[in-house]
């Protein structure tokens, strides 16, 4: 949970950092959970500095905090700590940028925003649907949040971009749940993703090719390039998606393990970067 010191830091509007180091529901390989540590290591960096593409320097910015990594060695109870943790900030009227962590961690951040963001869209970059009803006999899988999601209406719609592996079920599911699912062989960089309202960003690393992100546990060739997200990502709130805002995001699947001089955890902290840039001014 959040401690009292650092919720009287949260003002209207302000953005929370926040680690999310748990990977108990992943599939394939371990090592997410340790994902938070390298990818501030790479944010705070001296060979580099917080300044956006934007032109917002973030070290000067007083309306954003680091809240740390929450901790619990309750795994049976993590997406109850995530959910409740995540609620005491919206409930001060700040926002969280979380770092995961699989992706399974999306389902009870979602939950938490729910309450109070009724007309919510999800923009989820990912080389996977992540609509599994459940993978392996586990409905909690970080193969499955956005079943979860979709399921018991926890959001007004979502867009995911980058996909380029789906199963027939997975298509099942998206016409179950009237996913707007953009395959990687469709994109073109002048399409036009339609958003409006609040947006909650849900960044896989694997939505990256694996020549720009090779730490991760799903490498699936043919994804973004690293500028492809970042035009993405900028383009939110202005142009035809000038009516859309930010107002929480996470970054998740990073896996360490796998990771090749830092090279994707510094496209995590670079996204980091430009996203909290997007969310401070």
């Amino acid at each position: 949970m959040i401690s009292d010191h650092n919720l009287n830091k949260v003002k209207p509007s302000d953005v929370v950092l926040l680690g999310v180091p748990f990977d108990h529901n992943s599939s394939y390989q371990r090592g997410p959970a340790s994902a938070p540590a390298f990818i501030r290591e790479r944010f705070y960096s001296n060979s580099g500095n917080l300044c956006a593409e934007n032109g917002t320097d973030l070290s000067l910015k007083k309306n954003w905090h680091d809240f740390g990594d929450l901790k619990s060695t309750d795994l049976k109870n993590s997406f109850k700590i995530i959910e409740k943790s995540v609620l005491q900030i919206i409930e001060k009227q700040g926002r969280i940028l979380s770092l995961g962590g699989d992706h399974a961690i999306t389902y009870p951040l979602i939950k938490a925003y729910s309450k109070t963001y009724s007309n919510l869209t999800i923009l989820h970059f990912d080389a996977h649907p992540d609509l599994y009803d459940n993978l392996n006999g586990n409905p909690l899988s970080h193969a499955s949040p956005f079943a979860r999601i979709m399921e018991q209406g926890l959001v007004n719609k979502l867009i995911q971009v980058g996909v380029r592996t789906i199963n027939p079920h997975q298509r099942e599911q998206i016409e179950k749940f009237n996913v707007y699912t953009i395959e990687m062989k469709d994109f073109t960089s002048n399409i036009n993703l339609n958003l409006t309202g609040p947006i909650y960003i849900s960044f896989d690393m694997d939505a990256l090719d694996p020549a720009f992100a090779p730490g991760v546990s799903h490498h699936e060739p043919g994804g973004f390039t690293t500028r492809q997200v970042l035009r993405i990502i900028q383009s939110i709130g202005v142009a035809e998606n000038a009516n859309a805002k930010i107002v929480g995001a996470d970054i998740v699947e990073l896996n360490p393990l796998n990771d090749i001089n830092l090279i994707t955890a510094s496209a995590s902290a670079k996204l980091l970067k430009e996203i909290l840039s997007k969310m401070v001014t």
